[in-house]
């Protein structure tokens, strides 16, 4: 039912089509570019610097291109029909939680455990301080995640109280236009909310790892979205 009520202040403009523009070059061009890099011996650090920069301001172009949307029409992000049904349940507002960038780095620590004898694991001697920090981006995400579910909660609970008591008192004359212009409101700034902290998480980790490390974060955080959307 909100669904339909938000579609009413609905533009022309979908974002559907710039996600598929995005996602198609970041599996036909930055991917194939970084997998290329890796597939040498012992990779250019300049130009996996370069590659480094590019695929994080991909990422960035597209948590803004979700700012910009959801200010548009933020319904078409809420309730993504173009998603796959792999895809839907790992959607927090959006786009993939949070929580995914944290696990996806504890995936290579975990990695750095089993093969702590090679001697070209740039995790090595990482670990201790990688863990200590992936320890602190989650314990903020515990105290951010429950407040943003939460506001995201009583907004709809809000709504309905305020459609109840509207046609209770007004019945067919009420202004249910008004009403959920209200919502929209409330629920962009908790998407967008719900946005800066993804973004934030993102950043945060790209501040703390070495080149090399991010390559090796973004390679798989790229395939993680390209591997998704070609499930069915």
């Amino acid at each position: 039912m909100i669904k339909s009520f938000i579609n009413r202040f609905k533009s022309s403009r979908s974002f559907k089509d710039f996600y598929t523009d995005w996602l198609n070059t970041l599996k036909s061009t930055h991917l194939p570019l970084l997998n290329t890099l890796f597939s040498f011996d012992h990779p250019n650090y300049s130009l996996l610097s370069t590659q480094v920069n590019l695929l994080t301001n991909h990422f960035n172009s597209y948590f803004t291109a979700l700012d910009l949307a959801a200010n548009d029409d933020v319904s078409q992000l809420l309730f993504p029909d173009w998603r796959n049904s792999l895809e839907k349940p790992f959607l927090w507002f959006g786009d993939f939680h949070p929580y995914i960038f944290t696990n996806l780095l504890r995936s290579f620590i975990q990695d750095d455990d089993s093969d702590e004898h090679s001697e070209d694991n740039v995790w090595k001697n990482a670990g201790v301080s990688l863990r200590h920090f992936v320890e602190q981006l989650e314990c903020g995400l515990r105290l951010m995640v429950p407040v943003i579910v939460t506001r995201s909660r009583d907004s709809q609970a809000k709504l309905v109280l305020k459609l109840a008591v509207g046609w209770r008192e007004k019945g067919e004359n009420l202004e249910v236009g008004e009403v959920i212009e209200e919502l929209i409101d409330e629920i962009i700034c908790v998407f967008l909310d719900a946005n800066r902290l993804r973004k934030s998480v993102l950043a945060d980790i790209m501040a703390t790892l070495s080149v090399h490390q991010s390559a090796l974060f973004l390679q798989r955080l790229s395939q993680f979205y390209v591997g998704f959307s070609n499930s069915t």
